[in-house]
């Protein structure tokens, strides 16, 4: 088979493939025979335009988080001046969406998963590029609906717990499909998530927050 079409289009085709055979099998298991056969391109085409498999995941992975970020930008295009509020809730929603998004291929949501279990070089850029940064932007977001009064450990914390409830419905699918076979994650369902999430953080912020103006915590 030999690659088709354009430059632009042949390499596009072997990261679509590329990023559904990695979430598929993981780096380990996946083969470039698979992937190419899927593009429609022959294995010299890996070499030409990535160098090797290796070079190939990374650009996968970097590729599909990048088309994520730029679906769902953390502000998803909030107005300059928005409340603290509002950017959580723009930040959560996005979150979401990057993970349940239905009318997204399940496997970008996996491939980023695979990474996470089972991490590669990869990771570091994917930390460096993505996460450092969408880490310290809800840090200041939560560090702002807290007014300033809570210390950098709780700030943290509250962060990790904003995403762990996120990440929480994007890994617990089969379980919640077992436990209520009714809920489906669809676009309604992605939203009244967000607003709940959205609603137990600021309870939970500001809470914390008035102990630390009371003395208590």
């Amino acid at each position: 088979m030999h690659a088709r079409g354009p430059q632009g289009t042949a390499r596009q085709e072997l990261l679509a493939a590329a990023g559904a055979v990695f979430a598929e099998r993981g780096f380990a298991q996946a083969t470039v025979r698979e992937i190419c056969e899927r593009a429609g391109a022959n294995v010299a085409a890996v070499n030409y335009y990535f160098g090797d498999k290796a070079g190939l995941y990374r650009e996968a992975i970097r590729h599909w988080s990048e088309v994520s970020r730029r679906q769902y930008p953390p502000d998803l295009g909030l107005r300059a001046g928005a409340t603290p509020e509002q950017r959580l809730a723009a930040f959560i929603r996005a979150f979401l969406l990057r993970l349940l998004d239905p009318r997204r291929p399940g496997w970008h949501g996996s491939l980023l998963a695979r990474e996470m279990v089972a991490p590669t070089a990869a990771l570091d850029e994917l930390v460096a590029t993505m996460y450092r940064p969408m880490n310290a932007r809800l840090r200041r977001i939560v560090r702002d609906v807290g007014r300033g009064r809570l210390p950098p450990a709780v700030v943290r914390l509250c962060a990790r717990s904003i995403l762990g409830q996120c990440l929480y419905y994007r890994h617990a699918r089969p379980v919640l499909a077992r436990l209520n076979p009714a809920e489906i994650f669809g676009t309604a369902s992605v939203e009244r998530l967000a607003a709940h999430i959205t609603r137990f953080s600021l309870a939970a912020i500001r809470a914390l927050a008035g102990r630390r103006v009371k003395g208590k915590a």
